[in-house]
């Protein structure tokens, strides 16, 4: 059982991945290439996921030559069942097993609720809650056949308030469905898997750049740590999450925000 009792060990070896493999989806770029790095420099052998990116192969060339264990890149699509489920069940077999799942892929958009088309809602759900569920539905067949397994979800602070000045409803809306999702499953499959989630504050990547000037302005207004997190300071959240540091912890959302959610 996932959360059966450990032995007692020093505590810098219980962060260890060694031996583990590991699957990020929208490893790629952003938040997911830094959780990839993370786990590969923490041990475990890394498979991602992509969509778009074109240069995928040669990013996890270089991760692996970084941090001396296989890192491979998989073109995959979260918003279809059997896309990602044949996506990851190649993985697992070419890995030889599978022990963590990190559902991250997501994207955004900044629509008026009254303006939305059916279209840009159903995607944006297609990718951040039904491919996150696709996701860990394919790594949970496999866990429970195996009786271990570890899923991470990648949420957002948007699920549990309304940011400002931007509209994003769908996204948000999107966000908190992956936070309760993650608890369900925690209790539903508690005999064979843990399940978790992280939920990012405002991160310097790509998909912040492009806003304007004075949106970002407000943002730091409100964060009391007055500045953007940088990717990379979410590494070790997660390699948390997917050793045995954690091993009594499931249905958590861990927020990384600055203290953004507490004022």
């Amino acid at each position: 059982m996932p959360l059966s009792k450990p032995q007692n060990s020093h505590v810098l070896s219980q962060f260890s991945l060694k031996g583990k493999n590991a699957i990020v989806t929208g490893g790629s770029r952003g938040i997911g290439y830094e959780v990839v790095v993370g786990l590969a420099e923490a041990g475990a052998n890394v498979a991602f996921t992509y969509s778009t990116t074109k240069d995928a192969d040669a990013i996890a060339a270089k991760i692996a030559s970084e941090t001396g264990v296989i890192v491979k890149a998989y073109h995959g699509d979260v918003r279809n069942v059997d896309s990602i489920k044949e996506t990851i069940n190649k993985i697992t077999a070419e890995f030889g097993s599978l022990h963590v799942v990190v559902a991250n892929a997501g994207i955004a958009t900044h629509i008026d609720a009254l303006n939305y088309t059916p279209e840009q809602f159903s995607e944006i759900m297609r990718v951040n809650l039904d491919g996150a569920f696709y996701t860990a539905q394919a790594a949970g067949q496999i866990f429970k056949k195996q009786g271990y397994g570890n899923v991470i979800f990648t949420a957002s602070v948007s699920a549990i308030l309304v940011n400002v000045p931007q509209k994003q409803m769908a996204y948000n809306a999107s966000k908190a469905g992956v936070v309760q999702m993650a608890r369900c499953l925690a209790v539903e499959w508690v005999d064979f898997a843990r399940v978790n989630c992280i939920s990012p504050g405002f991160i310097a990547t790509d998909m912040l750049s492009v806003h304007p000037e004075e949106w970002r302005k407000q943002w730091f207004s409100m964060i009391p740590a007055a500045r953007l997190c940088d990717p990379c300071e979410l590494k070790g959240a997660y390699v948390f999450l997917a050793s045995d540091a954690s091993s009594y912890m499931t249905g958590a959302n861990m927020v990384i925000d600055g203290a953004y959610t507490l004022p």
